[in-house]
């Protein structure tokens, strides 16, 4: 069974969720991470889950999704995973956009880009990654396509949509990603965002703004 906890991190709330399936070999199950912005309450966590950190999955570059991302590298060894063109942003404050609000994020190495299309596995999980870019040039989504799920970053929320006003921020390229590479995929999934609640393909096939209004402004 595939286990998925959300927890709120950072000074914008990110959904950092911590995902691993209950067999695995003997001793600690294994899990990975996506999008920490706080190392001591996942590694709380994943101590009290009895769960070994592998991986850390990185959706795109904000300051917001990073900033616990060395801290945890450091303490446990996972390999980090994110798209080149948003890696810049593990090791510049302005990149990241921290620096625009006087935030500091610790640079972090990382240890694999991922591409369109690319498929990986970590902890025993499939993931496909779809390239989904105009909230920043570097976008992700992660899918486990054998559970249904996906983990949209800020390219999709609950009947909205990632911000394009911002450095990298195209409305353009976020309605293509949203309409020809998201929307287009075959029947119905979960839908586990950056921000705010939980929803599903299908419901945001009919209900998000972007299709409604036929344009990501």
């Amino acid at each position: 069974m595939l286990n998925i906890r959300s927890i709120p991190t950072g000074p914008l709330a990110v959904n950092t969720y911590v995902v691993w399936y209950d067999e695995g070999s003997s001793g600690k199950k294994e899990c990975v991470v996506i999008d920490p912005a706080n190392s001591g309450k996942i590694l709380k966590a994943i101590d009290e889950l009895g769960l070994q950190l592998k991986a850390i999955l990185i959706t795109h570059g904000h300051f917001d999704h990073i900033m616990g991302v060395a801290k945890l590298r450091e303490a446990t060894g996972a390999r980090v995973y994110i798209n080149r063109l948003d890696a810049k942003a593990m090791s510049d404050n302005g990149a990241s956009l921290a620096s625009m609000i006087g935030f500091r994020v610790d640079p972090a190495q990382v240890d694999v880009f991922v591409d369109d299309k690319m498929h990986f596995s970590e902890a025993g999980i499939e993931f496909d990654v779809i390239h989904t870019p105009g909230h920043t040039k570097g976008g992700v989504c992660y899918v486990i396509e054998n559970e249904r799920v996906i983990f949209s970053g800020d390219t999709l929320f609950f009947m909205s949509y990632g911000r394009t006003d911002l450095p990298g921020g195209d409305a353009v390229a976020l309605y293509d990603s949203l309409i020809y590479r998201l929307f287009s995929l075959k029947g119905d999934y979960r839908v586990l965002p950056g921000h705010d609640r939980e929803t599903t393909l299908d419901f945001e096939r009919s209900h998000n703004i972007c299709v409604l209004n036929g344009v990501c402004e």
